[in-house]
């Protein structure tokens, strides 16, 4: 039987290396690749980088490469990650909404050009290290949860196409990290398999977006400066610094005391307020999704009940959801804490992904 082709994107990271190494064993043909999508320069000057794009790790997946047989390639496309991913991001903080990086490169960016690059290299598959599975039912692809629930990361990956899921593959799917972690000491990669792994985004290292829209947006403290807080009744209860450095569901850091636990329960970038509010204004039990991708069904029945997780490392609530035009209505059977616009909602049926959308 012919072997596989396929590209392998690589980090530089254990996950991504050990992925290769389980497709190696099953007799595929790898090519490997890793982008370079970011240049973190803040504050006039060249600051250690780290993560999965930093220069460091671009070396170390082409040495991972070649000492596990492979050609291996470093494409430069630091111009379409600012286009779409960087520039998304800072739209969607200067509208009052609270976005998701990761989501948008991974529809845009890593696997729009993943399966360019395949296309271009003669690969009928490509795979990642991330830990999820792909079912079929019904000639529908679909997500599934990672075997390794802890892991999971289908949250970030909702956004992938029919043609993506059918040419994908996750060797990691069905291992555990401490799984993982020992195949690389078994390989003799004793310090790889301690390598440990950043939970930041990765053009933001230091995990101060305020500081980097300060320093990528023109006048922004002059456009974006100080407000008012209000309560939801539109009372004033002081000043803020400025509608985009505050995020739903924030509550320390406000620099503001009223003598109880106050939240920020909204944003109206119109005029420059952050509304504050308690716990219990913080809940609702309703939200809209647009930009839907459906992966199990081609259309959603009317009330399907599903487990819709709102934040990554948010369990989930359940909730029915009803389509409304171009949009999907998600209505929680109990309350849910922080409803945030700009966030992904996804869908789960079981460990099955029925799709996602973006929160309005």
């Amino acid at each position: 039987m012919k072997p596989k082709k396929v590209l392998m994107a690589m980090s530089g990271g254990i996950d991504s290396t050990v992925a290769a190494m389980l497709l190696l064993e099953q007799g595929c043909e790898l090519t490997g690749v890793t982008y370079r999508t970011f240049d973190n320069i803040s504050r006039g000057c060249l600051e250690k980088e780290k993560g999965c794009c930093s220069v460091d790790s671009l070396f170390e997946a082409k040495r991972m490469a070649g000492e596990l047989g492979f050609e291996h390639h470093i494409l430069d496309i630091r111009q379409e990650f600012k286009d779409q991913v960087i520039t998304n991001f800072i739209d969607e903080y200067l509208q009052g909404r609270t976005p998701n990086p990761c989501v948008v490169c991974n529809s845009t960016i890593k696997w729009g050009k993943l399966i360019e690059t395949a296309d271009e290299l003669g690969c009928d598959f490509i795979a990642t290290g991330h830990y999820a599975r792909i079912g079929l039912q019904d000639k529908r692809w679909f997500l599934r949860k990672g075997a390794d629930l802890s892991k999971d990361q289908t949250y970030f990956l909702w956004t992938l196409t029919q043609e993506n899921l059918s040419r994908t593959i996750f060797p990691l799917g069905e291992l555990t990290k401490t799984e993982v972690r020992k195949i690389a000491y078994n390989h003799g990669y004793e310090k790889l398999s301690r390598k440990g792994e950043s939970q930041e985004i990765c053009f933001i290292p230091d995990n101060d977006y305020r500081t980097f829209l300060a320093e990528h947006v023109d006048n922004f403290t002059e456009k974006y400066g100080p407000g008012y807080f209000v309560d939801s009744a539109g009372k004033k209860l002081g000043m803020h610094k400025g509608f985009p450095n505050y995020t739903i569901g924030q509550r320390k850091g406000l620099g503001i005391a009223l003598g109880h636990p106050m939240f920020v329960i909204a944003i109206h970038p119109e005029d420059n307020t952050v509304v504050l509010g308690t716990k219990d204004e913080l809940q609702g039990n309703t939200l809209y999704a647009k930009e839907v991708n459906l992966m199990k069904y081609t259309q959603i029945p009317e009330g399907l009940e599903v487990m819709v997780k709102i934040r990554y490392r948010n369990e989930g609530g359940k909730a029915s959801l009803f389509p409304e035009k171009k949009r999907l209505r998600v209505v929680f059977h109990d309350n849910m804490d922080s409803i945030t616009p700009g966030q992904s909602a996804v869908f789960y049926e079981g460990e099955d992904v029925v799709g996602g959308g973006i929160i309005e």
